[in-house]
């Protein structure tokens, strides 16, 4: 099991505070570095200071600050970016990085940033459809030899004779598919995923939604075993009681609340809740890590509980 760091900026950070966690992961051996793509806040107990940053802006400031951590997006909303922009940015980040980079990609679903920064935002399955299409084409122009051009023809987006530059260093990199719908999301993860995530859920859930997974690859003639499956959990643990409940209160968190629903408690605790996540299939787990500035947090994490689930 590969132990991942996800951060969540809009709640509060500055691109130093990002970059600090980032390396401090790197230097830690944390597999990756993955970020939050929204442009508001959520939630009362985080001042959202000094604002939303972008997310490829950011990553392409830490890949040329980093060597060797992976860094990627957790996820990207479909109605944020065009697909054609999107694809040239992330191309050109992992050019950055020397071909670390991954794409989460998702339907979006924040309405109040849609809101407040002016950014449609149609119906459930008007999104699934403008998403599907973005996927289409983000592969297909990363995919398309470079000596020939792409063409699109959706209702959304339409494409014609693309030149499909720049390429990515990865052939292609990773794309990410996540998200609890019973039927268009795992068929998703199915045509267009290396990994399907579902976040902040039970380990049952986690259990049935990928055995859909596995089934779309089924369906489509394609092996279920060649993605990699992840969940991601709040992470919350300290050396004794008191420290838990410190970082739980940092975060405006009731202890007895992430013990049930996240990563909390001693390093032994979480040695074990993360053993039972490996046996229940994740490969990987996303450790959302809320206090930023918190990171000799990192620090007990990778001391005295990586070691004993890598």
């Amino acid at each position: 099991m590969k132990l991942r760091v996800f951060t969540e900026p809009q709640q509060g950070a500055s691109y130093f505070q990002l970059l600090a966690v980032a390396q401090r992961a790197e230097k830690l051996g944390f597999d990756a570095f993955f970020r939050s793509d929204h442009f508001q806040k959520m939630g009362d107990q985080f001042s959202g200071l000094p604002g939303p940053s972008d997310a490829w802006i950011t990553l392409a400031g830490i890949a040329r600050e980093t060597s060797t951590i992976r860094l990627g997006t957790l996820v990207n909303s479909a109605t944020f970016r065009l697909p054609g922009v999107l694809a040239v940015s992330v191309a050109n980040v992992d050019a950055m990085s020397n071909g670390r980079v991954e794409l989460g990609l998702g339907a979006g679903w924040y309405l109040a940033e849609h809101t407040s920064y002016g950014i449609p935002f149609p119906a459930l399955g008007e999104r699934f459809n403008v998403l599907t299409e973005q996927l289409s084409i983000v592969t297909g122009l990363w995919n398309t030899p470079i000596d020939e051009t792409f063409s699109f023809a959706g209702k959304h987006f339409q494409l014609t004779d693309s030149p499909a530059l720049p390429k990515p260093v990865q052939s292609p990199p990773p794309i990410i598919i996540g998200g609890g719908g019973p039927k268009r999301t795992p068929m998703l993860a199915a045509r267009f995923g290396a990994e399907f995530n579902l976040p902040f859920q039970g380990k049952e859930f986690f259990g049935q939604q990928c055995d859909r997974v596995r089934a779309a690859c089924d369906s489509i003639g394609r092996d279920p075993q060649s993605l990699v499956y992840s969940n991601a959990l709040i992470a919350c643990i300290g050396k004794d009681k008191k420290e838990i409940a410190r970082r739980a209160s940092v975060i405006g968190r009731d202890v007895d609340e992430l013990r049930l629903n996240g990563l909390c408690g001693t390093p032994a605790e979480a040695v074990e809740r993360l053993l039972e996540w490996k046996a229940s299939g994740a490969q990987r787990v996303y450790l959302q890590m809320l206090d930023l500035d918190d990171l000799e947090h990192l620090d007990l994490i990778a001391t005295e509980v990586m070691p004993h689930v890598a």
